[in-house]
C-alpha cells in the first residue's frame, strides 16, 4: 500500500530536514506550509505543497485527505517558536489548537497509521542541577517554575494533548528535541547567530552556563524513526551532551583559530546586565541585547537523559565536545583557507536535498557544519 508522509511546519528548520530525508529513502511527502510563507522555496522541490493555516480545522482536515488504498503518516513539527516568555493568544492557538486540530483531523482519517509530535525538552519539567532530566507523562498542570516561559507551556499543553489522543487509541507518539543546530538554518535562529558572533570575533564577552545542541539532521532521523518504530503512548528525548558556552568557544577556537570569547560573566552579574538592558529597552522600545529569560536558558539544567531513544530508535547522537568542526568552503581563486562564518549553506544534486540558503549576514560564505557525516 502506498504511504504518504504528510508534515507540517515543512518550510522549518527541523520540518525541510525531515522532508530532505524522507525523499532520500524514496518516501512520498506532502508539506503543509503557511499561505504566502516565503519559506516555501526552501522546501525540497519533489515534495507535494499543501498551504493552510493551523488554526483552521478545515485546512487540517483536508491536508489528510488521500486516495482510496492510500496510508499516511503525520510527522507535526510545526509551531510558533520564540524567545519571548511571555504569554500571546496566538503562541495558544497554534501550538496548543493546531495540535489538537491535527490531532482531531488524524482521528478522523483510519488511514492515518501514525501521528508523531515535535515536542520540546522545553516542556519537560526542570529538575535541580546535577540530576538527569527523563521523559514524562503528565504535562498538565505544570508547574511554572519547573516549566518556563510560554513556548515550553504551550509545548507541554500539547504534548499532553497529543497523549490523551493516544490513550484514547491514536497510534501517536512524541519526541522532544534539545537545542537545534546545524546547516540550513532558514531564519539564522538564535543559537546559530551566537555561534555565527563567536567565529566572527563579535562577542568578547560571554556567559557562564551552558546549551544542550543536537545536529537537524541527527533530529530529523530520529524523528523519522519514531515514525517507523516509536511505541503509541511513549515519548523519547532526542538531546547530547550538555556543553558549557566555555567549552563551545574553545572547541570553535581550536577548529578554526577564532578567537571567541575573552571574558565570561558569571550568572549573578548576567542577570544584573540583563535587568538593565530590559529596562533601557522599555523605554526606548528596541529589543534588549540580553534578556533574564535568555540567561535563564544558559542557567537552567540542560542534562538531558537520552538512552530510551538511543536504545529504541537508534538515534544517531553525535557527542558534541568530538565532532565540534567547520567545514570550510574554498574561497574565491579555489584556495581552501579559512573565512568568517556568516553564511549558512547546503543543497547538493539529490532528490532530497535541500536547497541553497543564503542569509544577509555578511558577504563571506561558509558552510557551518556540525556533527560527524562530512558533506557530500
Amino acid at each position: 500500500m502506498k504511504t504518504i508522509y504528510l508534515v507540517t511546519g515543512a518550510a522549518g528548520f527541523m520540518g525541510t530536514n525531515v522532508c530532505a530525508q524522507l525523499l532520500e529513502r524514496g518516501d512520498a511527502v506532502r508539506a503543509f506550509v503557511l499561505k504566502g510563507d516565503p519559506a516555501v522555496k526552501f522546501v525540497p522541490k519533489a515534495v507535494e505543497i499543501f498551504e493552510g493555516d493551523l488554526c483552521s480545522a478545515e485546512d487540517c482536515e483536508k491536508f489528510f485527505a488521500v486516495e482510496p488504498g492510500t496510508q499516511t503518516v503525520c510527522i507535526h513539527c510545526a509551531s510558533m517558536v520564540t524567545i519571548n516568555p511571555n504569554y500571546s493568544e496566538k503562541l495558544i492557538a497554534i501550538n496548543v489548537g493546531g495540535t489538537e486540530n491535527m490531532l482531531n483531523a488524524a482521528k478522523s482519517h483510519p488511514e492515518c497509521k501514525k501521528f508523531v509530535y515535535v515536542s520540546s525538552t522545553g516542556a519537560i519539567p526542570e529538575l535541580p542541577k546535577g540530576e538527569s532530566i527523563r521523559e514524562v507523562y503528565s504535562f498538565v498542570p505544570y508547574d511554572d517554575n519547573r516549566v518556563v516561559g510560554w513556548y515550553s507551556r504551550s509545548k507541554a499543553m500539547a504534548t499532553q494533548k497529543v497523549l490523551d489522543a493516544a490513550a484514547d487509541g491514536l497510534n501517536a507518539c512524541v519526541v522532544h528535541p534539545s537545542g537545534i543546530l546545524g546547516p540550513n538554518d532558514p531564519a539564522i535562529g538564535q543559537t546559530t547567530r551566537t555561534l555565527i558572533q563567536i567565529l566572527n570575533g563579535e562577542m568578547p564577552i560571554g556567559m557562564q552556563g551552558s546549551f544542550n545542541l543536537v545536529d537537524v539532521r541527527d533530529l530529523a532521523a530520529g524523528t523519522i524513526a519514531a515514525a517507523d518504530r516509536g511505541r503509541k503512548g511513549e515519548c523519547y528525548i532526542l538531546s547530547n551532551d550538555e556543553v558549557s558556552l566555555n567549552e563551545l568557544c574553545e572547541m570553535l577556537k581550536a577548529e578554526t583559530g577564532c578567537r571567541g570569547c575573552l571574558f565570561y560573566l558569571p550568572l549573578s552579574l548576567a542577570h544584573f546586565a540583563a535587568k538593565l538592558m530590559e529596562a533601557r529597552a522599555s523605554k526606548t522600545g528596541k529589543p534588549a541585547v540580553l534578556t533574564e529569560f535568555a540567561v535563564y536558558n544558559l542557567e537552567r539544567n540542560n542534562h538531558f537523559e537520552c538512552s530510551k531513544a538511543k536504545m529504541s530508535l537508534a538515534l544517531p547522537r553525535v557527542p558534541t565536545r568530538k565532532h565540534c568542526m567547520i567545514w570550510r568552503f574554498g574561497s574565491a581563486g579555489g584556495k581552501n583557507r579559512m573565512k568568517k562564518v556568516c553564511v549558512i549553506t547546503g543543497g547538493g544534486s539529490g532528490s532530497g536535498d535541500l536547497p541553497r540558503r543564503s542569509s544577509s549576514v555578511k558577504k563571506d560564505i561558509t558552510r557551518f557544519w556540525w556533527g560527524a557525516r562530512r558533506p557530500a
